[in-house]
């Protein structure tokens, strides 16, 4: 079972209020620094799309300028749009194919659409008709530019029995090459026992959440975004040992779940010196130095990257 790592090469995040978590300047130089001690094969990076606003937000900034040195590139387009003309975002998926396909790996349409809380594309109404429009669209361009990127949509966790979220998209289910999960272990509710939850959150996105698009046993897993903040009580010494027990567990059901990527959030804090957790999900400081857990994800991608 081939199993590739990757990270968010940056640090903003989203606060519980939806705004983006402040913090000082990011350092280019210092960011690739790290990824080339980690060696990860995939960065991840976001570029939200908005005609209404005008401008699209890019983090970390230029994300293509890590994808070096046997990386790629995992590209997130996020649809921050309120109106429903989708004529310049499946313009926008098409640019970015064009202008960086040959560094992407995969290109991800939407985030999170399944909900409109922190991070979330599920706040404006034409998300899910802009995911389905979307894969197609970027699925075309990338045939006709010849590329060999990987395009996918992603979920957080969901245990309703409806799934209603991923039954919206039967129409690209057979269609998409990967599905992506954003999760969050022990952050946002208590955890107990990482591993049995680790397997409890993929087999239930496996057997339930893809079941519901009609996704094949074939279509792999990514886990897109996981990690366990610091802050607030919570020690750097027990973020290096939740990692630990979460990467090690998503190995473990890699093969028979058919999980073939795992990215860690984030590489850097967004601000250290804010104690609220949501500002300290990286496995660096904000100032470069690193956590202990930085040092066991850098071993457990040589270990285990296939």
């Amino acid at each position: 079972m081939t199993l590739k790592f990757g990270i968010y090469a940056g640090g903003l995040g989203a606060d519980p209020d939806g705004g983006i978590t402040p913090g000082p300047p990011e350092d280019a130089g210092r960011t690739s620094e790290l990824l080339d001690e980690l060696s990860p094969a995939l960065v991840r990076g976001y570029v939200h799309y908005s005609d209404a606003l005008g401008a699209h937000m890019e983090a970390a900034p230029a994300p293509w300028q890590h994808a070096v040195r046997g990386r790629r590139l995992d590209l997130v387009a996020c649809f921050r749009e309120p109106g429903d003309d989708l004529s310049g975002w499946l313009d926008h998926l098409r640019s970015l194919l064009r202008t960086h396909g040959e560094c992407l790996a995969t290109l991800q349409v939407g985030e999170e659409a399944n909900h409109d809380g922190p991070g979330g594309d599920g706040g404006f109404p034409a998300v899910r008709r802009a995911i389905v429009e979307g894969v197609l669209a970027a699925r075309a361009e990338a045939d006709r530019l010849g590329l060999d990127v990987r395009i996918g949509c992603n979920s957080t966790p969901i245990f309703d029995q409806e799934q209603e979220f991923w039954a919206s998209l039967r129409e690209i289910g057979p269609v998409i090459d990967y599905a992506g999960l954003d999760f969050f272990p022990g952050v946002f509710r208590p955890v107990t026992d990482f591993p049995v939850a680790v397997e409890g959150v993929l087999r239930t996105f496996r057997e339930r959440c893809l079941a519901a698009a009609g996704v094949p046993a074939s279509t792999p897993i990514h886990v897109t975004e996981n990690g366990w903040a610091t802050g607030d009580g919570r020690t750097y010494e027990r973020q290096a040992e939740v990692v630990g027990q979460v990467v090690r567990a998503v190995a473990a059901n890699a093969a028979e779940l058919n999980v073939t990527a795992y990215e860690h959030f984030a590489l850097r804090d967004a601000d250290s010196g804010n104690d609220n957790p949501m500002s300290q999900f990286g496995l660096v400081r904000s100032d470069y130095t690193p956590k202990p857990a930085f040092g066991v994800f850098r071993d457990l991608v040589a270990q285990l990257q296939r």
